[in-house]
């Protein structure tokens, strides 16, 4: 079956490198992609593959029925939007749109998933059960097209496994790595609008200062994570905006902060929230100002089921070679898959897309991949979904 499936695979590489170059050329932000859905759509169409679109607005469902299609069901997920990012690549598919670029690979994801289901839909004969295909939107914006789309009805059915795949720039193409168990953090964005009294700074005793509030405040919640979470808990709390519109001599009236909180435990993530909130008002009260403290509670932790990310570990070694199969470390970064994997058995995992030579970030003007990652991509999700059906 391995050389069958990478005899198909071989067949379509050139047309899922050119989707890919589509879907790069015109990437389209999270909830909006609109122009990206009807093209998906259009290849599916093409290639006689059975869908359901307009799932929360833009998401495609495919289906492969293989005999006995009501045997079991597999679910294999691909992200299709884009961030606000203006490209800096000197490439003949660069970003058509300022401002938007496929710079987390999604285009890749998207690609590659159609690429899949050209290799199944020619091997429908060959395996029992149901395959779906499902082209989400939003990824990168709360509350995430997979929170959105499994309230729409997405594993209503009980899919035996659901697997997801992303580039991994720190690898290079043909290896792909996996991790059983947890792997990636929940995330929550933290917004605070500390109050005070502004003024001339060289005045200090007539004012309420802020932006020492903010200092204090920054500073102090750091030691919720070193002081109050149990070493062995994995949490980070970063704060990567600070705005207070003053001058050299001017203290403004208001600073606003905004920060990520992530971990991987739930009754530890919420505590943490409420000791966050304590303390800024603490502080705020105590130098006699005031703070405006919200949480937006973002992803859940992302945990890969053992037996089905051991059975996808298998096919990987059978399909690519021992070697060629990774173990991964934890990853504070954070998915919407998140919210698949906690309510069925799911396996996300990284495949390489690196030269070799260099490594083009993620979330970056300068992210592109090895197109020679296509070679694996899609004959390797193939081969795992055959794998995980016949199981």
């Amino acid at each position: 079956m391995i050389e069958k499936v990478k005899n198909i695979a071989k067949k379509h590489v050139l047309e899922v490198v050119n989707i890919r170059k589509h879907l790069h050329a015109n990437p389209e932000l999270s909830f909006k992609e609109y122009e990206t859905s009807k093209f998906i759509q259009s290849v599916l169409k093409k290639h006689d593959i059975p869908f359901t679109s307009g799932h929360v607005e833009t998401g495609i469902i495919a289906t492969i029925k293989g005999r006995n299609p009501d045997e079991k069901e597999i679910l294999l997920r691909a992200d299709m939007d884009a961030l606000p990012i203006t490209e800096d690549n000197n490439i003949d598919y660069k970003s058509k749109n300022k401002g938007v670029m496929h710079a987390c690979g999604h285009d890749v994801h998207s690609a590659s998933l159609i690429g899949t289901a050209l290799i199944l839909n020619e091997l429908k004969e060959d395996f029992n059960g149901t395959i779906k295909f499902v082209f989400q939107p939003g990824e990168e914006k709360l509350p995430g097209g997979a929170k959105l789309m499994i309230e729409d009805g997405l594993l209503n059915n009980k899919p035996h496994a659901c697997i997801a795949q992303h580039v991994y720039p720190d690898l290079p193409v043909g290896k792909v790595g996996f991790r059983p168990g947890l792997y990636m953090a929940s995330a929550d964005e933290i917004y605070i609008t500390v109050k005070g009294k502004g003024g001339h700074a060289a005045l200090p005793h007539l004012l309420n200062d802020p932006i020492l509030m903010t200092a204090q405040i920054i500073t102090s919640l750091q030691q919720i994570v070193s002081r109050s979470n149990q070493p062995n808990n994995p949490s980070v709390l970063s704060f990567g905006y600070i705005n207070a519109p003053g001058e050299t001599n001017i203290i403004p009236d208001t600073v606003l902060i905004k920060g990520t909180f992530r971990t991987f435990d739930e009754k530890w993530r919420f505590l943490a929230h409420e000791k966050m909130k304590k303390i800024a008002s603490g502080i705020c009260e105590s130098e006699g100002g005031s703070c405006d403290f919200d949480i937006k509670v973002g992803y859940p932790f992302l945990v890969n089921d053992v037996e089905i990310t051991k059975t996808a570990i298998n096919a990987a070694e059978k399909y690519l070679g021992k070697k060629n199969v990774i173990n991964l470390d934890l990853r504070m970064t954070s998915e919407d898959f998140a919210y698949i994997s906690q309510s069925s058995p799911s396996c996300f995992y990284r495949i390489g897309t690196s030269d070799g030579k260099t490594s083009k970030r993620l979330h970056t003007s300068k992210f592109d991949i090895d197109e020679k990652a296509f070679s694996i991509s899609s004959g390797l999700m193939a081969y795992i979904a055959l794998e995980q059906i016949s199981k």
